[in-house]
C-alpha cells in the first residue's frame, strides 16, 4: 500500500448533499481542519540548524584528539609487534639453515651500523662465516629501511647494534656469550613498549608507564 502525504490527505472535498442538507457540514469540516493539522509537519528553522551544527562541530572537536592518540598508539603497537615477529623469524631462519642468522641495524640497508638507532632500519642475513658483516655471497633474508611516522627503536647493551641466533636458535653474542636484552619502541605523546629478548631467544612484549618525549 503506497503512503499518503500529507497534501492528500488535506486535500478539501465538497461536502456531500446528505451532510448539508444534515446539518453536519461544521462537524465535517472541523474533523478535517484537526486531522491536516495532526498530520502535516513542519520543517527545521534556521537557529535550529544552526544549534544542530555547532553541536555537531563540539563533539567533532572533542573526539578528534583521541582519535589521533588512538591512531598513533596503533602504530607504535603494530611496530612492536613487528619486531618481535622479525625476531621469531630470525630464530626460525637460524634453526633451518643450520647457520647462525643476525639481524643487525643498518644506515644504507647494504651494511651494518654501529651509529644511530635500529629506527633507521636493519638486515637480516644468514651468517656462514660468523663475520657479523654482510659480504658479497652473503644470503640477506630481508631488508628494512626506516620506520617513520615519528617511532625510534634502541635497544640496551646488549643488543645495542645486533641479535644473533645459532643453528639451535639461541640468542648469542658473536663471541658466544649469552644474549638477552631489551629494545625501547618510543613515539612521542605514547607510553614507551618494550620487546625483551629472554633467555630463550624468543622475543615479548611489555607495556610501560614510561611517556615518550
Amino acid at each position: 500500500m503506497s503512503p499518503v502525504s500529507p497534501t492528500t490527505i488535506c486535500d478539501w472535498r465538497e461536502p456531500s448533499f446528505a451532510l448539508r442538507k444534515s446539518g453536519e457540514v461544521g462537524m465535517e469540516t472541523a474533523r478535517f481542519r484537526e486531522r491536516c493539522r495532526r498530520t502535516t509537519g513542519r520543517g527545521f528553522t534556521f537557529i535550529e540548524i544552526m544549534i544542530a551544527l555547532v553541536i555537531f562541530g563540539l563533539l567533532l572537536t572533542a573526539a578528534l584528539p583521541a582519535y589521533h592518540d588512538w591512531i598513533a598508539a596503533q602504530q607504535l603497537a603494530n611496530h612492536a609487534h613487528y619486531v618481535a615477529d622479525t625476531l621469531d623469524i630470525a630464530r626460525s631462519e637460524a634453526i633451518k639453515h643450520g647457520y647462525r642468522v643476525n639481524l643487525c641495524k643498518t644506515r644504507d640497508r647494504r651494511q651494518c651500523s654501529d651509529v644511530g638507532g635500529w629506527e633507521q632500519g636493519w638486515l637480516l642475513f644468514v651468517d656462514e662465516n660468523r663475520s657479523g658483516q654482510v659480504d658479497d655471497d652473503t644470503i640477506v633474508l630481508r631488508r628494512e629501511g626506516p620506520v617513520g611516522d615519528g617511532i625510534t627503536m634502541h635497544g640496551n647493551r646488549p643488543v645495542e647494534d645486533y641479535v644473533s641466533y645459532t643453528s639451535l636458535g639461541h640468542a648469542r653474542l658473536l663471541s658466544g656469550a649469552l644474549q638477552m636484552g631489551t629494545f625501547v619502541i618510543c613515539k612521542p605523546g605514547q607510553n614507551a613498549l618494550k620487546v625483551v629478548l629472554a633467555n630463550s631467544g624468543r622475543a615479548r612484549i611489555d607495556k610501560t608507564r614510561d611517556r615518550c618525549s
